[in-house]
């Protein structure tokens, strides 16, 4: 067996029925807990979400305990999620298990915007204070708290520990450098080695500042970039806009019932089509991998549903949004069964429709999603290893750890472009890459979130009875984990 086919027996594997199943069932079932909480409540979502993103803060949230505002953190999150998954990811899950795979792409998506809601939430409700006053959280913290300390698990570290390593595989197996080199290089006739270590440069530049920085950077660079892909993608989808129903038609045909071969496309039966949707909608958005959670538990919010809220839109702009955009554009100008994958096959649809012009604009846009990704990416280790050096309560080597990890991070990805063109390895096999590293810690942490499922429905009905007006307030109850243990203490 060659390294493409020994990948590709790995992925089927670890994205398997039960990995599959539970994606879906705990989105289904934190919907249905919810009582359809993201659709019920999306015009609330959308309005305490952007609608306040260019609000004046009063002076009671300014003084809000956090490193970023709450939309820079979602920026930061979104940049990380909303990348090359975006173009080069569906490109692949539409190459390799056909139109169909989108259907499932959008199904995961609907049900984890209630998935990501409930990560965002426990992940700032579970969050630390360092010794600085910022806080940090994420899915390693509530298994601490949440498990460890509330419910007496005393093997906490056990499903940490295999969580942390699932993420920092991904230091490893990243995608990120590759796609952008793939994209820049088959554009502009530019060797895929220099590309990367230009990024590489870039990548040093932004993170240098630290979290703040990235925060800052993802802020201005996300809105821009989303909405200059949208418009490019929606002017070649209505150019051709006779060809919208009959793309659908075979989307929602496909779901169901596989895909045979058909010009360069080799065939895909349901099983594959809808183990691509789902794996590439959980690389795409990372509901449920327990990654962006991170981020969103440094932002400033005087309650953990708050932000939670942030991860629903994160997911809807993410998937619903920009994949459905790269979706229909592949689709609809029939390049899909070309042959291609990966990013040269999102590139060679808007070439088709927009010329050298079009594909050069899509670059750049590739070039920006990765370049915030690879940056978000950076903060989500960052605070895996402060928790982890924060258990040592040794200051000074928390920060040496951090300091030399700042300037090997960007180092492994420009040696995954090296090692896939000195190995000639094609573009599906760099994402199957991204699929390992993606299984392992999405299983850990979906478990973990069902385990904890009873904190975040009291954190719900709370900041409903809040801000709704729905059921009475309780007076003792604290939304903050750090603060319910203050009290208790008080109390001793």
């Amino acid at each position: 067996m060659n390294t493409h086919e020994i990948l590709e027996m790995i992925v089927g594997w670890l994205w398997g029925l039960p990995l599959i199943f539970l994606v879906l069932f705990v989105g289904l079932y934190f919907t249905l807990g919810s009582k359809l909480f993201q659709f019920g409540y999306f015009p609330h979502i959308l309005k305490e979400t952007f609608g306040k993103v260019f609000q004046r803060k009063s002076k009671k949230e300014k003084e809000e305990k956090g490193i970023l505002t709450p939309f820079q953190a979602v920026s930061t999150a979104i940049g990380g999620s909303v990348g090359v998954a975006n173009i080069g990811g569906v490109a692949t899950a539409i190459a390799v298990g056909g139109p169909g795979a989108v259907f499932w792409m959008w199904v995961t998506a609907l049900f984890s915007m209630m998935t990501k809601t409930v990560e965002v939430t426990l992940s700032v409700y579970y969050r630390n204070t360092d010794e600085n006053g910022d806080p940090y959280g994420g899915p390693s913290y509530y298994m601490e708290k949440g498990l460890g300390e509330e419910k007496n698990f005393r093997f906490w570290q056990i499903p940490a520990f295999l969580f942390g390593a699932g993420i920092f595989t991904t230091f490893f197996l990243t995608v990120q450098n590759y796609t952008i080199a793939e994209a820049v290089s088959s554009t502009f006739n530019i060797g895929m080695i220099p590309v990367s270590l230009f990024l590489l440069l870039l990548i040093y530049l932004i993170i240098y500042g630290g979290i703040q920085r990235v925060g800052d950077v993802a802020s201005k660079l996300v809105p821009f970039m989303c909405i200059f892909y949208v418009i490019a993608g929606l002017f070649v989808i209505f150019k051709n806009y006779g060809e919208i129903i009959p793309a659908f038609s075979l989307i929602f045909d496909s779901a169901f019932n596989g895909m045979a071969a058909v010009g360069g496309f080799t065939g895909a039966v349901i099983a594959q089509v809808i183990r691509m949707g789902v794996a590439r909608a959980v690389y795409s958005n990372e509901a449920g991998w327990g990654t962006s959670p991170m981020i969103h538990s440094t932002a400033k919010t005087d309650h953990p549903i708050k932000q939670g809220m942030w991860g629903a839109v994160e997911v809807f702009v993410d998937t619903i949004i920009v994949c459905t955009i790269t979706a229909l554009t592949i689709i609809i100008t029939g390049v899909w069964s070309s042959g291609l994958d990966g990013a040269t096959l999102t590139l060679t649809a808007f070439e088709t429709e927009i010329g050298q012009i079009g594909r050069i604009v899509i670059t750049i846009s590739i070039f920006l999603f990765g370049l915030t990704t690879s940056t978000g990416w950076y903060t989500y280790y960052e605070i895996l290893l402060r928790h982890l050096f924060d258990k040592t309560g040794k200051v000074t080597t928390k920060y040496k750890i951090l300091t030399a990890y700042k300037w090997l991070y960007p180092i492994p990805g420009t040696l995954m472009v090296v090692y896939a063109v000195v190995n000639q390895l094609p573009g599906k096999a760099v994402w199957y890459f991204a699929d390992i590293a993606s299984a392992i810690p999405t299983f850990i942490n979906l478990i973990v979130i069902l385990i904890l499922s009873k904190k975040f429905f009291t954190l719900l009905h709370d900041y409903k009875a809040r801000y709704l007006n729905i059921g009475t307030v309780d007076p003792d109850f604290s939304v903050f984990y750090e603060d319910k243990v203050k009290k208790q203490n008080k109390t001793n």
